[in-house]
């Protein structure tokens, strides 16, 4: 390790020294933003340990690194690191003063001295002005989305920023302006096209032309560093839904794993616009959503759909809605990265309201304090004139026998999670009935067998795929799936799909690179006739249709 002293921080012997040093070296940041080169982490010769003494990275994340470093033959700048699995902008942010980029020779890239000037420093931590796209500008206090875009324009014809007091020669920008952001940016030369390793992949990055037009709002956004440079996506070509079948209403119902949506995912605009928009092309009116990382990342889609930011939002050419959601007060399953929600989402203008929401069954542990199982969460609504109860399930796959090699022969681990007596009993209870979710298995396993003795009937088969990726947007396996009661089965319009359409975005991480899926589930809409609306809905000056209430909201209403 003799290389690297001049970037190497030593690894604290126990959580006390751990603490300890975070501390003195948050005292030594706050006295003058300066900081010596020995107190920063070199990202380039780390171990997985030394990484791991950084805040938020954890041994998934330093193996991470240390792969993608290995795969691009070394970080160039600091920067790059918001681009491995696990990292992004936000948690780059959280660590980005406490590493450095140094080849093994021991020359670091960013290594101010004791002498270096704050705004020098600053600087370097700063905003690119040569690859910042217009939403990252208009972060920048006093940068409109004309200014933005004037920016860009510039750079389009005249070439990279040589230095920032070129920034004078932007229409719009003064020197008063200038002298107000002069301390948020720094000038740096677009890199060249690189080659990144994208699971095995070769794919060529290269920069991309400036969009001719956009509509961020970037207080709303968080926007990944080293992404595209402008977002184009490309949304299916549908017509505005008529909520008509055969001449008859009809409401959409779906379910839809967000695989650990926290409220940073959600954040992502690629992400909220995957969602939102999936939700108003395809005429989804309630929405069962599973594997949410924390109960505010439903909001955040809640928000969009009802005071849009993003351009394909706003311009969507019917009435978007109404839009709330409820999310389970505590966990209803548990995964290796941590606590997991449920919740529903529905459009309230539509004459859907929500009666109550309750999760069926208090959680068991098994003997290393972990949940044994998923706990279904119940919600009842009204639509129209009629009531549905919907049982909102994310059940474990059972393991491989791979998976299951080195585990005690009374494990749980490889078993799948079945359905257990509260959903049994809700089963019999309940008549207009859908359990609905990410089943984990075909429906044609064994542990769906209750659900066949209630003669409740999948409306999907067992040969149609409903997981997807980049690499095979076709799908491997079915586990998501819509269960109907009797009663349901006869105003079934026959309508089920899985869809697969518009469920990529340029601002979605994939893997190394960028163009991802929101999720690896696909969403999967079934189509039942319902009695005509009563309720009147009136168009605000927005274009969003309101529905005049008279009872009080629920009080689980989000």
């Amino acid at each position: 390790m003799g290389g690297n002293l001049g970037c190497h921080r030593s690894i604290p012997k126990d959580p006390t020294d751990l603490c300890h040093s975070k501390r003195k070296f948050s005292a030594a940041c706050n006295f003058s933003n300066i900081m010596v080169n020995q107190e920063r982490l070199n990202i380039n010769t780390a171990t997985e340990e030394e990484l791991m003494t950084l805040p938020g990275v954890n041994r998934t994340v330093a193996q991470n690194i240390v792969e993608y470093r290995e795969c691009i033959g070394g970080f160039k700048k600091v920067e790059d690191l918001a681009l491995v699995s696990g990292v992004g902008a936000t948690k780059l942010e959280v660590i980005k003063l406490e590493i450095c980029v140094s080849n093994k020779n021991g020359s670091s890239q960013h290594s101010p001295s004791s002498l270096r000037k704050d705004h020098e420093h600053l600087a370097c931590t700063g905003m690119n002005i040569n690859t910042a796209t217009p939403a990252q500008l208009m972060s920048l206090r006093g940068i409109t989305e004309r200014i933005a875009k004037n920016i860009v324009d510039y750079r389009t014809v005249n070439g990279p920023f040589k230095s920032i007091e070129d920034l004078v020669k932007v229409h719009q920008i003064n020197s008063s302006l200038l002298d107000k952001i002069r301390f948020q940016v720094f000038v740096e030369r677009s890199r060249t096209p690189s080659t990144n390793t994208n699971g095995g992949l070769t794919c060529t990055t290269k920069s991309q032309p400036s969009p001719t037009s956009f509509s961020l709002r970037s207080d709303d956004l968080e926007l990944p560093l080293g992404g595209p440079t402008q977002l184009i996506s490309i949304r299916p070509v549908v017509e505005p839904p008529t909520g008509m079948r055969d001449g008859k209403p009809v409401v959409r119902v779906g379910t839809w794993n967000l695989q650990c949506c926290s409220s940073d995912k959600a954040n992502n605009p690629g992400v909220r616009e995957v969602v939102c928009m999936t939700l108003l092309e395809n005429d989804i009116k309630l929405l069962a959503v599973q594997d949410l990382a924390d109960t505010e990342a439903l909001d955040k889609f809640c928000v969009e759909l009802n005071q849009a930011t993003l351009s394909s939002v706003q311009k969507w050419r019917s009435p978007r809605g109404v839009w709330k959601c409820v999310v389970s007060e505590k966990p209803t399953g548990q995964s290796t990265k941590g606590p997991q929600y449920s919740g529903f989402l529905w459009n309230s203008s539509s004459g859907i309201e929500l009666k109550d929401a309750v999760i069926l069954e208090s959680p068991t542990t098994n003997g290393n304090g972990s949940h044994a199982h998923s706990r279904p969460y119940l919600a009842r609504f009204y639509i129209g004139s009629s009531e549905l109860a919907m049982v909102n399930v994310h059940l474990k796959a059972p393991a491989s026998p791979a998976e299951r090699n080195g585990k005690n022969p009374g494990s749980d681990d490889g078993k799948a999670q079945r359905l257990t007596g509260r959903v049994q009993e809700t089963l019999k209870g309940e008549k207009e009935l859908l359990v609905l979710g990410d089943f984990g298995m075909p429906p044609d396993s064994a542990e769906l067998e209750p659900l066949r003795k209630e003669k409740m009937s999948p409306l999907l088969a067992p040969s149609v795929h409903t997981n997807i990726s980049t690499r095979t947007p076709q799908g491997t396996h079915s586990t998501d799936n819509i269960w109907t009661s009797r009663s349901l089965k006869k105003i079934y319009t026959g309508h089920c799909s899985v869809v697969r359409e518009g469920l990529t975005n340029p601002w979605i991480p994939d893997n190394w690179s960028w163009g991802g899926v929101a999720s690896d589930h696909c969403p999967v809409v079934a189509e039942f006739f319902v009695d005509a609306i009563q309720k009147e809905s009136v168009c605000n000056g927005n274009g969003v249709a309101v529905v005049e209430r008279g009872e009080p909201v629920p009080k689980h209403e989000r």
